[in-house]
């Protein structure tokens, strides 16, 4: 069952971590993103079956097993997600609206979030380091503590404005 039904806007984190928390859906999401355009569903199914076996073959149980629980549960899911999109006639698969979301936490890229906290944290310590200078009795005392405290706070509101527009 999937988290969201009628889809019309981008996954939350929650979904995304649902959508994630079970390893064949996660193997899609990785088989996919290996592939220009799109892939087959026994490919898809192969893969998954080798990776699951112990075996130096598939076992045809096991990869009966495999592909049913992707066509009766893990792509029609992934589809209503918009995570796919599943062509149930061709049986095949190509990344969908939501796929770059999901994507970047299967490679470890949650976000651009990470990167934007590092820059907000990297201005205020800059911003402090100048407030401080400026506060000293010395050469650097031609700064103003105000002006660089607005200055500092100017850049991490541009930055965030452009993160939240962009």
């Amino acid at each position: 069952m999937s988290v969201q039904t009628n889809r019309t806007d981008s996954l939350e984190e929650s979904e995304v971590f649902h959508i994630l928390g079970n390893d064949r859906r996660r193997a899609i999401v990785q088989l996919l993103a290996g592939e220009a355009g799109q892939i087959d569903v026994s490919d898809v199914a192969t893969e998954i079956a080798s990776t699951e076996s112990d075996a130096a073959s598939v076992p045809n149980n096991l990869y009966k097993s495999v592909y049913v629980s992707l066509q009766q549960t893990h792509l029609p899911q992934l589809q209503e997600d918009d995570v796919i999109e599943y062509d149930s006639e061709a049986k095949t698969i190509r990344p969908g609206p939501n796929f770059d979301d999901v994507l970047g936490y299967v490679d470890g890229e949650t976000s651009d979030r990470s990167s934007t906290l590092r820059l907000h944290l990297g201005i205020c310590l800059l911003g402090l380091l100048l407030i401080a200078i400026a506060g000293l009795d010395g050469t650097a005392s031609s700064l103003d503590p105000v002006l660089s405290s607005v200055l500092a706070l100017l850049v991490v509101a541009a930055s965030s404005l452009y993160q939240l527009l962009g």
